[in-house]
């Protein structure tokens, strides 16, 4: 680079340092100014010779983490300190102990939160990312700031992908909508979690996402249009009652816009609430409540709402924080809009989340949403012993869960997600009030554990020294922490059983001569047709396994090696001539499906044997690496089919060619006389398509069906398709997904 260009960049990076100062939302006093200063100082020279792969100077890239920092999610200098430094440790020789004795120990925390975070292996699986989710969560103990700093990170990461391979920028993008797009929600970041899911879709489906943009341009001058024709007629209103406000149109995210085209079916032009209006009122605490109804009154007055879509977040706030009330109205040209009433300190904890919570928090005592929500989640992230991709579902699951509100007998109130029943009510309460649950009582009528509840419900809790969970509890409850602690009191129930079991089954066996070792648990467990050794002690344990059962084992035991010698000269016999057409196999056989239902799973091919496509093989599943894949003849073979029979799975080679697919499509249409006979004619007409059911109704003139064929790709499924819309009568062909 000329001395030009790198007296311009500098001056590029003042001005970026200026703009930082200027938009930061916490006021910052001569000290914080001098603390972020320094941080900018440090971030400059240890990144001076590092470029991102567009080609700018990387220091850019930890200024751009500070401002969203500073000013969309509202973090003071620790906050915006940590930020500017985030990459430093992780590619300089500079150490957390350096930035600690340079600042403070707050700020080398934060950083080495997001040191910690950002080691975390980049190229994995699902199960590798989910588990580092979790690590990354466990950061959550330190300081929420690590967790707020690194959305930050993630935003401008999506935002300057345009130079990344299109491969990387996909799985970034699909990690995002799986993981940072949902915590950003749970945070009540509203901006940054509608800038991540946008992006999310515009790397992961750029047909769509173009589309929409297009679209949304095209409409524009519409829509502004028409809110403004909203907005004259209740300015007029709000300014007779002097009401303080401003009104501002809210286009849909493009997001939304797909998530609602794909749940209800409809194009772009069918989704109807595209935008929304929002009135933001200038209010003392006080009066905050008042005048929101007061505006609702006045809305009203103008356009008919629906009751049935009236939000009422100021009275019960959501778990995230979020209060505003939404009305939906019947609008001008009979189209539905969505108007939201707020305060400027609702919408200012609306855009910023708790940051601004923490500005706005009376009396240190009261214990914010967060505190709560991040107590919970210490809770899981230490009980769970379930698996990690199950931790991240059951997580999203409850993140993205609507709520509901319950009271308790003396009346104070609880938030569930919804679809709670009434033990996940005794769980919330305690989780020794939730094992020792007897019963419920619902609006003080008794109930199953398993009574879904509504909001309004008053809910009372029967308990009982004597009551212990039993497994079909995991059925009656679906918050995450019910099911972590039913599963971790039915573990310890387990493995104590099991220990008895264990005890009892060696003194059994000693009387039919058999000394309890290793290769005869694996024995029993293959021979009784269970998963694991704790199956087999605890079925003992309980006395499901009887001692004829035991008596039949040890006779089997005995004519061991007689089957032996038998199975392998049948092996013998099946491989007489390995090598016939090995050639012609392998050219057509190229995929490998396991099991009586031909599953696609993941393999590694053994290098013992060296199986390739065509060769007679099994599955063997190992401890710690997966599915092995063996030929039928190699050396280990006998040994592992003989001890580990149970490990065994069915492996084939396929055609993957030949392979077909199940797919679903909902007909509407005109019920006309012989519509239901021209239907099946044109799809047993197409070549290459089986139908495998067919549901068939109409009702008042209106036919609708449902028919699921079998095809080999989807070109063919896009021909049929076309050639159904041909039919006279027919409105709609659509793809389902079926689960």
């Amino acid at each position: 680079m000329t001395d030009i260009d790198i007296e311009k960049e500098n001056k590029a990076i003042a001005k970026e340092y200026k703009e930082l100062l200027r938009i930061s939302y916490q006021k910052l006093s001569a000290e914080d100014k001098k603390l972020i200063r320094k941080a900018f100082d440090l971030s400059v020279e240890a990144h001076q010779n590092q470029r991102r792969k567009s080609g700018e100077a990387y220091v850019f890239h930890p200024i751009a983490v500070a401002k969203i920092v500073a000013s969309e999610i509202g973090l003071g200098a620790t906050g915006i300190a940590a930020a500017l430094m985030h990459d430093v440790v992780e590619d300089t020789d500079i150490t957390v102990a350096d930035i600690e004795r340079m600042f403070n120990p707050k700020v080398a925390q934060l950083v080495e939160g997001l040191t910690k975070i950002s080691q975390v292996q980049k190229d994995l699986n699902v199960s590798m990312q989910a588990e580092n989710f979790r690590k990354m969560l466990l950061t959550l103990n330190d300081d929420v700031r690590v967790i707020l700093i690194k959305l930050a990170d993630r935003l401008h990461n999506m935002q300057t992908m345009e130079s990344m391979p299109e491969h990387k920028q996909v799985k970034i993008a699909s990690e995002t909508l799986y993981i940072y797009a949902p915590l950003a929600h749970r945070l009540g970041l509203y901006n940054i979690k509608t800038q991540l899911e946008d992006l999310g879709l515009k790397y992961t489906e750029p047909k769509v996402y173009n589309a929409i943009v297009s679209k949304i341009k095209e409409t524009k001058e519409e829509q502004d249009a028409y809110i403004k024709m909203i907005s004259d007629v209740l300015q007029k209103s709000l300014d007779e009652e002097k009401v303080e406000y401003v009104i501002k149109g809210r286009p849909k995210s493009i997001y939304s816009i797909r998530r609602k085209m794909k749940a209800q079916n409809v194009s772009f032009d069918e989704v109807y609430d595209k935008f929304a209006l929002r009135i933001v009122y200038k209010s003392n605490l006080h009066d905050e409540k008042f005048i929101a109804w007061k505006i609702y009154s006045i809305v009203t007055d103008h356009y008919r709402p629906s009751p049935s879509r009236l939000r009422d977040w100021i009275s019960s706030p959501k778990s995230t924080g979020y209060e505003a009330l939404h009305i939906t109205v019947m609008g001008p040209k009979g189209r539905w809009v969505e108007i939201q009433v707020r305060s400027e300190r609702m919408d200012e904890i609306a855009e910023k989340g708790y940051a601004a919570h923490y500005k706005y928090k009376q009396g240190a005592t009261e214990e914010s949403g967060l505190d709560v929500w991040l107590n919970l989640l210490k809770e899981a992230l230490e009980n769970s012993e379930t698996n990690a991709v199950d931790f991240v579902e059951d997580f999203k699951m409850n993140l993205y869960a609507k709520e509901i509100f319950v009271f308790t007998p003396k009346g104070e109130i609880k938030s569930l997600p919804k679809g709670a029943t009434s033990l996940d009510f005794a769980f919330s309460i305690h989780s020794e009030i939730g094992i020792k649950t007897r019963g419920t009582r619902v609006n003080g009528r008794l109930v199953p554990l398993n009574t879904e509840l509504k909001s309004g419900d008053q809910i009372e809790v029967i308990t009982s020294q004597n009551q212990k969970p039993t497994s079909s509890w995991l059925d009656y409850v679906t918050t995450s922490r019910a099911k972590t602690k039913i599963r971790n009191v039915l573990n310890e129930n387990t493995k104590k059983m099991a220990e008895e079991g264990k005890e009892l089954l060696t003194r059994k066996l000693k009387q039919l001569k058999i000394t309890l070792n290793e290769q005869v648990v694996n024995e029993m467990v293959n021979f009784f047709k269970l998963k694991t050794s704790l199956d087999l002690f605890y079925r003992v344990g309980i006395g499901s396994i009887e001692n004829q059962q035991l008596k039949d084992f040890a006779a089997q035991k005995s004519n061991t090696l007689i089957n032996f010698f038998k199975s392998k000269i049948k092996r013998t016999h099946t491989t007489a001539d390995p090598d016939i057409h090995k050639q012609v196999i392998s050219s057509n056989f190229d995929m490998l499906v396991f099991g009586a239902d031909h599953d696609r799973l993941d393999y590694k091919l053994a290098s013992c044997c060296n199986p390739i496509p065509g060769d007679d093989v099994f599955g063997f599943v190992t401890i710690n690496e997966g599915i092995k894949v063996h030929k039928k003849d190699c050396p280990n073979a006998i040994s592992l089919q003989s001890n580990y029979a149970y490990r065994i799975i069915l492996a084939r080679w396929i055609d993957s060619t030949q392979q077909e697919f199940k797919a679903v499509l909902r007909i509407t249409g005109m019920d006309t006389l012989g519509l239901t006979n021209e239907l099946t004619k044109v799809i047993s007409n197409n070549m290459h398509v089986n139908i495998q059911s067919i549901s068939l109704s109409g009702d008042a003139g209106i036919f609708n069906g449902q028919v699921t064929v079998i095809v080999q790709n989807n070109i063919i499924l896009k021909k049929l398709i076309d050639n159904i819309k041909k039919i006279d009568g027919i409105d709609k062909v659509t793809r389902v997904n079926k689960n």
